[in-house]
């Protein structure tokens, strides 16, 4: 494809996505006729496709300046970067299988850009801030964090007293966690392994590492691709509700004997490792749905293979001798390094709730540390949704006020 036909075809996925993101077309007006980030540069370390640009636009249309790179080096997609790349006050870095190096040049770039505010996914950019550009940090107003595992970085950062600025746990807020987490990645990761393998699901032993809310979402999808789901957990709360889910629990040391395609989804490293995929059946598939390329331990899988082949686009099978072992995107983010990441109408919650914490930074003078996501903008982007969906809710009479609020009513 000509650089044109890249840019157009950016420009139609752009427009596919903001017309299902109805949430953050209404905070769009609102901030197109407020500006109230007028004077601002924001800037963002984020996966670049579709929906993240309609969240880029949106700032933007809010007087700020947006500089944006990557948050994983196989989830960018070219023709919406390149698209960003053209509108007025945005600035995007980011390009598809760019190596280490080049991954973290591009966040050098958007920091030379001077943001006011910042918003991540992992972390990277603000890790980036505190270890090579801390003379920054003063000038810093606050910033936003998209995902899980960033959310686990900042808090272990806040408990060594290393986190110098305030950082708002957007994950954290009940219309990300509950809808994202849960529906988006459970929706995105079974697209990106379908659509990647091409196999049946159904009757297949599906082996899900991690109970947390993706987790859940995935096993609930292979559920209902009629697999045989089988959990591995380490908290006895999840891994109890796991099996009153319906699910087999077990170790997964014995559940690598008997799964047949494994989805990591813990946050956390070597989940699966030398031990696992010794003994593995034939022909197992491998994929990851947590953030960073550490669950999978892909340096032990290449040093047990007597052969590294790519038998489909984005499979590599490794030859360990008596097994061949699939891994889908490099052991990389499936639902976005495989597939198009998260549905727009989930994603427009998501980005809703950053839309407006960029905004409540802007507009409040925040301490160090990690931060809630404020329950008025939480309910609020829930109210906005279930009005686009045209659902009306009940509201407490006076007398159940009153009661609610009282004590003294009993027997």
């Amino acid at each position: 494809m000509t650089e044109k036909e890249l840019v157009e075809s950016g420009n139609m996925k752009m427009e596919w996505a903001r017309s299902h993101m109805p949430v953050l077309a209404i905070i769009r007006e609102k901030f197109e006729e407020e500006k109230p980030l007028k004077g601002l540069k924001v800037g963002m370390a984020l996966h670049v496709e579709a929906k993240t640009a309609v969240l880029v636009e949106t700032l933007a249309a809010g007087g700020a300046q947006v500089a944006i790179s990557g948050c994983n080096p196989l989830s960018t997609q070219d023709d919406v970067s390149m698209a960003l790349d053209t509108r007025k006050n945005i600035s995007c870095f980011a390009k598809y299988g760019c190596n280490t190096s080049e991954y973290y040049e591009a966040i050098d770039k958007v920091l030379d850009f001077e943001p006011d505010i910042t918003i991540d996914d992992g972390a990277d950019l603000i890790f980036k801030l505190h270890k090579e550009r801390t003379g920054m940090l003063p000038n810093i107003l606050g910033g936003c964090e998209e995902t899980t595992t960033g959310v686990h970085r900042l808090h272990a950062m806040e408990k060594d007293g290393a986190l110098k600025m305030p950082v708002i746990a957007v994950n954290d807020a009940m219309t990300k966690y509950l809808f994202d987490n849960r529906y988006g990645t459970g929706q995105s990761a079974w697209d990106g392994i379908n659509r990647t393998t091409n196999l049946l699901v159904a009757g297949k032993n599906v082996v899900v590492a991690g109970y947390g809310w993706c987790g859940r979402g995935v096993a609930m999808r292979a559920t209902g691709l009629g697999a045989n789901v089988i959990v591995t957990e380490i908290d006895p709360i999840r891994a109890l509700e796991a099996r009153m889910d319906g699910h087999r629990v077990m170790r997964m040391a014995d559940a690598a004997k008997i799964g047949e395609i494994f989805v990591t989804a813990t946050g956390n490293r070597d989940i699966l490792t030398a031990e696992h995929f010794k003994v593995m059946q034939d022909g197992a598939i491998l994929a990851n749905s947590g953030h960073f390329n550490v669950e999978i331990d892909m340096e032990a899988l290449a040093s047990l293979a007597k052969t590294v082949r790519t038998v489909r686009h984005n499979i590599k099978e490794y030859d360990i001798g008596n097994r061949r072992i699939n891994v889908i995107a490099e052991g990389r983010l499936v639902n976005l390094a495989a597939g198009d990441g998260h549905p727009a109408e989930v994603m427009d919650m998501s980005f809703a709730n950053q839309a407006l914490c960029v905004r409540y930074i802007a507009e409040n003078n925040l301490l160090n540390g990690v931060h809630g996501v404020p329950k008025e903008l939480d309910t609020y982007v829930a109210t906005l949704k279930l009005e686009s969906m045209g659902i009306s809710t009940d509201k407490l009479t006076s007398k159940q006020e009153c009661y609610m609020n009282g004590w003294e009513c009993g027997t």
